[in-house]
């Protein structure tokens, strides 16, 4: 604006609707404005003002009548359908999207949380027996220092790691320790099937069964050959 040149436009009209050169409002421009404005506001649902208007808009949400209606896919087989939990989010206004977004979230977050406490209850329930099993604190720790050592050479981490996990891997450990510089012939299996020398213990112990996918049935057979083996508890 050049000096001295006046500004006419009143401070309440927004410049896009004042012609300058006019000096007066553009109507048209204006008459736009609010039809694009009505329009806009004529899609948007309004806030629900009773129980029935609210009933109306969950139902245009998506929301079943009832909580039996939300269809829930399970992705952990620690986790079921809980029907309590259900009725307080239908009673939210939860809508399916929303509750499996829930159902998920727990698989994701709560279920390993709760796994992990679990293993960490049963490792301390382990130790308390193999505290009381080589007669108190002090002894485990040596016994542990030992086995830590013994364990690191003679056998390959993986094998090492799934033995000493349980109580039952540690005492046949122990046993191997023991033993180690006068291995045992391997008493001749009952039935004449299923003898395992400590040979073929070892050599199953390098089986990616037992080291990499950590199969939970082969690591228990490979256990209880050595428990067997060097006669147990």
């Amino acid at each position: 604006m050049q000096a001295g040149q006046t500004n006419d436009r009143p401070p309440q009209v927004p410049e896009k609707f004042w012609d300058a050169k006019k000096k007066e409002i553009r109507v048209e421009a204006l008459l736009q404005s609010y039809m694009a404005l009505e329009k806009k506001l004529s899609n948007m649902i309004p806030v629900p003002e009773n129980d029935v208007d609210r009933l109306r808009l969950l139902k245009l949400l998506g929301v079943p009548e009832t909580p039996d209606g939300y269809q829930v896919t399970l992705s952990n087989d620690f986790l079921d359908i809980d029907p309590d939990l259900n009725a307080r989010l239908h009673g939210k206004g939860f809508t399916p999207e929303q509750v499996q977004e829930v159902y998920d979230l727990a698989s994701e977050k709560l279920v390993p949380l709760i796994l992990e406490m679990a293993a960490e209850f049963q490792a301390e329930r382990e130790i308390e027996r193999l505290v009381e099993a080589f007669g108190g604190v002090s002894r485990w720790q040596e016994i542990s220092r030992q086995l830590q050592e013994y364990g690191s050479k003679a056998l390959p981490q993986a094998a090492f790691e799934g033995m000493a996990c349980s109580y039952d891997g540690v005492m046949a450990l122990y046993k191997m320790m023991q033993k180690d510089d006068k291995m045992p012939s391997l008493r001749a299996d009952a039935a004449g099937t299923g003898a395992l020398d400590e040979q073929s213990l070892r050599k199953m112990m390098k089986d990616p069964m037992y080291w990499r996918d950590r199969n939970p049935a082969f690591i228990a057979k490979v256990t209880a050959g050595f428990e067997k083996l060097y006669g147990g508890k």
